[in-house]
Formats: structure tokens, C-alpha cells, sequence
């Protein structure tokens, strides 16, 4: 699919900052890693409208405005290691990979990372190392992060991700009972213990354990 043009692009970065996404460097480069690329099939031509679509293995791609605000929450600095589970299109950890230092994706389903894979080549996003994996555990052999963002939501935020965070570190993790009622929360680790932050009500798919079924 090729780019979109200008009035297209200007319209989504318009529902960007209607949704409150209004730091510049986020929508900056929100601007630059076009969209469309990360989906396939019937949806690809729905790539710039604010809504999650389908994609491979039972995931959605979050709709742009909850990635940006994810982003922005995450506070990333060009200095920055990041530790990203739920790989899903690869979409969002294209987005973090422009903003810090080096970003590492884990997914559960080896067809979704295989997928990115391939768009992170074809993007020259070098900095991106994509793992096959149970998220919910982290990587601990890279640790310790300077941020950790969570794509898909847990009950309370992950133990071993929490420990994984370096003092000073921030993790942006969805949590929530059920698929009805989830809340977009920021921690954050302080010399003292873990400081929370309810940022906005969202939906996503579980964090499961284990890996997925090849499809």
C-alpha cells in the first residue's frame, strides 16, 4: 500500500491530538512510521483511521491514539533500553524504536514476530531485536529496562516485569479483571517503592502464559 497523502495523514495526526496525544516528538514520529505497512488484507486500506483492526493469530493493532498516548506516557528518552511485550504488528515497537536507544520485542505467536521481522528490515529499523517468547516473564538475560511498556492486559502488573525495571524506570501496562473493564495505568520505580497512575480506560486481549499455536 502506498503512502497516504497529505490530507490523509493531516486528518490522522488530527485525531491524534483531539485524543490527546500532544507531545511533539511522539506525534512527530508518529508522522513518519506510516501505518500501513503493518497491516494486511482487507483492513490495510482502513490503515489510517483511528481504530484497532485485525491481525493475524486472534490480535489487533491498538488504534493509533491509544499508541500514542502509551508512548507519550512512556516518557522515552534517546538514551533509553525498552522492553516491549506483545510484538502483535510490530507497529508499536516501530514507533519506540525512533525514540530510544534500543527496544526489545517479545511476542508469543512466532508468526507475528516473524512478520515485524520483516517490516523492520524493510524499515532499516536496526535498533529493534524481536524475540519469540512468554512475555509475561520479561527477558530477564537483557534486563534491566529503562521503560516496559505492556500490550496486552494482566490483572496487576507482572512481578517479574516490575523487577525487571530499573529504579527510575517507568512500565505502561494495561490491567483489569476482564475484557470489559481495564485501565491503562503508568508505575513507576522510585529508590522508596512503585508509584501508580490510572491514565485512561482501554481494551485489550489477555497476557496469556506460554506460547501460542503456530496458525
Amino acid at each position: 500500500m502506498s503512502s497516504p497523502d497529505p490530507e490523509t495523514k493531516m486528518q490522522f495526526l488530527f485525531a491524534l491530538r483531539s485524543k490527546g496525544v500532544t507531545e511533539a516528538r511522539v506525534l512527530n514520529v508518529m508522522e513518519e512510521v506510516d501505518r500501513g505497512p503493518f497491516i494486511r488484507g482487507l483492513f490495510a486500506q482502513r490503515a489510517y483511521e483511528d481504530m484497532p483492526l485485525p491481525i493475524a493469530c486472534g490480535q489487533t493493532i491498538s488504534q493509533p491514539s491509544v499508541v500514542g498516548l502509551m508512548t507519550q506516557a512512556l516518557q522515552v528518552s534517546s538514551r533509553d533500553t525498552v522492553l516491549e511485550v506483545g510484538t502483535g504488528s510490530g507497529y508499536q515497537a516501530a514507533i519506540l524504536s525512533k525514540l530510544a536507544r534500543r527496544v526489545y520485542t517479545v511476542d508469543r505467536h512466532a508468526r507475528l514476530v516473524r512478520e515485524a521481522r520483516q517490516i523492520f528490515e524493510k524499515l532499516h529499523l536496526a535498533n529493534i531485536t524481536s524475540l519469540v517468547g512468554d512475555g509475561s516473564f520479561g527477558l530477564p538475560d537483557q534486563a534491566p529496562f529503562d521503560r516496559i511498556l505492556v500490550t496486552a492486559a494482566a490483572e496487576d502488573p507482572p512481578g517479574p516485569l516490575l523487577a525487571q525495571l530499573k529504579v527510575g524506570g517507568i512500565m505502561v501496562v494495561p490491567v483489569g479483571q476482564s475484557d470489559a473493564v481495564q485501565t491503562l495505568i503508568r508505575v513507576q520505580k522510585t529508590p522508596d517503592g512503585l508509584e501508580y497512575d490510572e491514565l485512561r480506560p482501554v481494551r485489550f486481549v489477555p497476557l496469556l502464559e506460554g506460547l501460542g499455536k503456530e496458525t
